[in-house]
C-alpha cells in the first residue's frame, strides 16, 4: 500500500451509530436545475403545474449534466432565480407539497442487460457523484474501453473529513445493495478487480465488508491508513494501486474507475424500484447542534433551517455544506439539500483568524497530498501569472485544504489555489 503526505484531524465521529431516520416531509421544498457538474437543467414545469414523486422536472440535451426529479407530490408554487456557490444562477421550482407523496405514475423498474442500457439507466436515475464533486455517473461509466481499458473499480468509502458519517451508515445498513452494484457494475462494464476503500478507524464498515465479501473472489476490503485527504481521488487511487493520476489525465487512463459507496449503493436501489435521485442521506452534527444530531434520509429541496431548527441549531454562527475542510460555507439558511450534500455542519463561531506574512515554514509544501507549492502558486495568482501557475501544476490541486490547515500564517492559501485554478481555466 502507498501513502501520501497530508495531515492528522480530529474526526469527531459523533454520529457513527445514529441509525439513519426519515425526515418529515416538508410544506415545500425548493429544487435548483443546477445539482451536477456541468450544464443546467431547463424547467420542465411551470408555476401552477401539478408534480408526483419522481417526476422529472428538469432536464438538457447538453453532454454533461444529470436530469432533476422533483422529491414531494404537491403544485409548483413558484418559479425562481437561485444562485449558486459560484455565483452563477439558476431557475429554482419552489413546490408547495400536499403531504400525500403520490408517486409518479412514469417510473418503473429499468430494463438493464448490458452497458448501453445501464448508461441510459443511469442517466434517467439523475444520479451525479455523491461524494461532493457531482460529476455525472452515467458519463463517468460509459468510458471507451479501447481507448481506456480499465482493469480496477475503487470504491471510495474513507469519509476522512470530520463529522461526516453518511457514508459510513450507508455501509452499514446497506452493505446488500453495495454487493449487488459491484457485481452489476463487473459484469456489464467487465472490469475484472474491486477494491472498497475504507479508513482503518471505521472498523465497523471494514467488518461488515469484509463479511459480506468474503466469498467474492474478485472484490478486496482494503483498509487505509486514518489521514486526510485519504478519499480524495487522486490520493486514494495511489493508496490502494500505487497508480499516479497525473496532470491533465482522469483515472480512467490509469486503468481505474472510482465511485464513491453513497453513489454505488444508489445504483442497486434504482435497478431495483426505478425511483429516481429524489432523496440523500445527510449527517446533521456540529458544535451548534444541541440535541438531534444524527444521519437523516432528507427530500432533496429541503431548506436547512429545517434540520437546523431540528437539531435546535437555530443560533449557529456559521453553516456549512459537508465537512469542515471541503465543504462551503452556506450564505442563507434558506437554501436547500442538494443532491451533493452529505453534511450539514452547524458552527458556535464564525471569526476569521487574523492573517499573518509567511515565515517560509515550508508546512505547506511538506503537508500538500499532491506535492505541490502553495506559496508560489499563491504569488503566480496574484500577479496573473497564468504560465508560471501552469508550471506549478495548480490543477492537480484536490481541494483539501491541508496548506491553508497547517499555515501558522492562517494565510488563505487553500483558497488562491481555487482561484488561481480558475484562472488557468479561463485561458485553456
Amino acid at each position: 500500500m502507498k501513502t501520501l503526505r497530508g495531515v492528522q484531524i480530529r474526526h469527531n465521529k459523533h454520529t457513527k451509530h445514529s441509525e439513519s431516520v426519515h425526515f418529515p416531509i416538508p410544506d415545500e421544498v425548493l429544487i435548483p436545475m443546477s445539482q451536477s457538474m456541468g450544464a443546467h437543467c431547463e424547467l420542465l414545469v411551470a408555476k401552477g403545474d401539478a408534480v408526483t414523486v419522481g417526476q422529472k422536472i428538469g432536464d438538457t440535451s447538453a453532454f454533461m449534466s444529470a436530469p432533476i426529479h422533483s422529491s414531494v407530490s404537491g403544485t409548483v408554487k413558484e418559479i425562481t432565480d437561485y444562485l449558486l456557490p459560484d455565483g452563477k444562477t439558476c431557475k429554482a421550482a419552489l413546490i408547495e407539497s400536499d403531504g400525500l407523496q403520490t408517486k409518479c405514475p412514469d417510473i418503473s423498474v429499468p430494463e438493464i442487460t448490458d452497458k448501453p442500457s445501464l448508461i441510459a439507466a443511469i442517466r434517467e436515475s439523475g444520479l451525479c457523484g455523491l461524494g461532493g464533486a457531482g460529476f455525472p455517473t452515467h458519463i463517468k461509466l460509459n468510458y471507451d474501453p479501447v481507448k481506456t481499458p480499465i482493469n480496477m473499480l475503487i470504491i471510495n468509502a474513507a469519509e476522512c473529513e470530520p463529522y461526516i458519517t453518511s457514508d459510513f451508515r450507508e455501509i452499514v445498513e446497506q452493505p446488500n445493495e453495495i454487493l449487488e452494484s459491484i457485481l452489476t457494475l463487473q459484469k456489464l462494464l467487465g472490469i475484472p478487480h474491486c477494491k472498497v476503500c475504507i479508513e482503518e478507524n471505521n472498523s465497523e464498515a471494514v467488518a461488515v465488508m469484509k463479511k459480506k465479501m468474503e466469498f467474492v473472489n474478485s472484490v478486496d476490503v482494503v483498509t487505509l491508513p486514518s489521514a486526510y485527504p485519504q478519499g480524495a481521488e487522486k490520493v486514494i487511487i495511489y493508496s490502494a494501486t500505487g497508480r499516479i493520476v497525473r496532470d491533465g489525465e482522469l483515472p480512467a487512463h490509469r486503468g481505474v474507475l472510482t465511485l464513491n459507496v453513497s453513489t454505488l449503493a444508489f445504483i442497486d436501489r434504482y435497478r431495483r424500484t426505478g425511483v429516481p435521485l429524489i432523496t440523500r442521506r445527510v449527517t446533521l452534527d456540529g458544535p451548534a447542534v444541541v440535541e438531534n444530531a444524527g444521519n437523516y434520509i432528507v427530500p432533496i429541496g429541503l431548506r436547512i433551517k429545517e434540520l437546523l431548527k431540528h437539531g435546535k441549531a437555530e443560533n449557529a454562527k456559521k453553516v456549512i455544506y459537508g465537512g469542515p475542510m471541503m465543504g462551503l460555507c452556506v450564505y442563507d439558511v434558506n437554501q436547500p439539500i442538494m443532491k451533493t450534500t452529505n453534511a450539514v455542519i452547524a458552527c458556535l463561531k464564525a471569526e476569521m483568524p487574523k492573517t499573518t506574512p509567511c515565515v517560509r515554514c515550508g508546512l505547506c509544501i511538506e503537508r500538500c497530498p499532491m506535492n505541490l507549492m502553495p506559496v508560489s502558486i499563491q504569488k503566480a495568482y496574484m500577479k496573473r501569472d497564468v504560465k508560471t501557475l501552469k508550471d506549478l501544476k495548480v490543477n492537480l490541486c484536490c481541494n483539501c485544504g491541508c496548506c491553508t490547515y497547517v499555515c501558522p500564517g492562517h494565510r488563505r492559501l487553500a483558497e488562491n489555489t481555487q482561484l488561481a485554478r480558475q484562472l488557468v481555466l479561463k485561458h485553456n
